[in-house]
């Protein structure tokens, strides 16, 4: 299809989740439904003007891999513009990590939110922003932990910082120790890979599950198999980039393992996942994929393709941005514990 701004894309309500139809059309026997189904969901006005702007650039990659460049710009602090919101630093062993909480917000709700960077770069702190608007929409405290990254400390010791932080927030909360009323799990690009991979390693350990499992334009397949990473022109970051964070990250790690590939995952004993992509992203199919394999294997996936949209937009200030967002938070809320 053609793949310009305006375009106008039927958003379908399927099962659990929603599909742009021209990308990613719904598995065979689905049919809509939902007060969604037969509405179109319009790119706004600011969207289509990002986007435009995004495409006179160069995307990340495009004529070389500049890793000091990317860990300067995704390890730089962003603070909150609100500045009521609470940041309590601390650390979970030798796990640098931050606390986000806003007023009123209740502590004993708790999302470990997991930055993406390709696992070479980033941090919680430059996640700080959206870490708020997720904080004040689902009115929970979020936990930003700094894992390790590659190719310093290769996978796992990533994954395993992120197991760690999750079974340390059951127990402890942005005032101490406290038991947690729920825990979710969420990540972008590389942080969505690790959710998801955090997920199928705790079930396989055994040890306690979070609520709810959030995806946000997540690399879920470093076999590199997906067609968008062929057919979709990313205006934020090239599709060369993935054997350099895949080297990296992997080492000599067998790219089909799921904990590193989550597309290859078992997901019977899940909790239940919201997927956001967005349509013009590179890793897509990544995303569509993964959510057709969890929905396979029995769990309720809320599955998103966002028109217009590019990598990570939830963080862009769009419209669409505050849209998905509080999708997040009405994700959360629909799968707190019943009292």
């Amino acid at each position: 299809m053609k793949r310009d701004c305006g375009t106008v894309l039927l958003v379908f309500v399927v099962a659990t989740g929603m599909y742009a139809t021209a990308d990613s059309p719904p598995p065979s026997g689905a049919s809509p439904s939902g007060p969604s189904a037969n509405k179109p969901r319009e790119v706004s006005p600011e969207g289509a003007a990002y986007l435009q702007q995004l495409r006179q650039g160069t995307p990340f990659g495009t004529i070389n891999f500049d890793l000091n460049g990317l860990r300067a710009g995704m390890g730089s602090r962003q603070e909150p513009t609100n500045k009521d919101i609470k940041l309590i630093r601390t650390k979970i062993g030798e796990i640098p990590s931050e606390w986000v909480l806003a007023p009123g917000a209740d502590p004993d709700v708790r999302l470990l939110y997991l930055h993406g960077g390709g696992w070479v770069s980033g941090s919680g702190g430059n996640y700080l922003p959206l870490a708020a608007d997720i904080s004040v929409a689902a009115k929970c405290a979020v936990l930003l932990p700094d894992y390790r990254l590659a190719p310093e400390h290769p996978f796992p010791s990533g994954l395993e910082d992120c197991l760690a932080a999750h079974d340390w927030l059951i127990g402890n909360g942005p005032s101490g120790p406290g038991p947690a009323k729920a825990t979710f799990i969420a990540g972008d690009s590389a942080g969505g890979n690790l959710t998801l991979a955090t997920l199928l390693a705790l079930r396989d350990r055994q040890r306690p599950l979070p609520a709810g499992g959030i995806a946000l334009s997540a690399a879920t397949d470093f076999t590199l198999a997906s067609a968008s990473l062929k057919d979709v022109h990313d205006p934020i970051i090239s599709a060369r980039t993935m054997p350099e964070f895949r080297d990296r990250y992997l080492a000599q790690t067998d790219p089909r393992n799921p904990w590193a590939s989550p597309v290859f995952g078992d997901y019977h004993g899940l909790p239940p996942l919201l997927i956001q992509v967005g349509e013009h992203e590179m890793l897509r199919d990544d995303s569509v994929r993964v959510a057709n394999k969890a929905r396979a294997d029995g769990i309720p996936v809320t599955f998103e393709v966002w028109p217009g949209m590019v990598h990570v937009f939830q963080v862009r200030g769009l419209p669409e941005s505050r849209a998905a967002i509080e999708q997040i938070a009405e994700f959360m809320r629909s799968n707190l514990p019943k009292p």
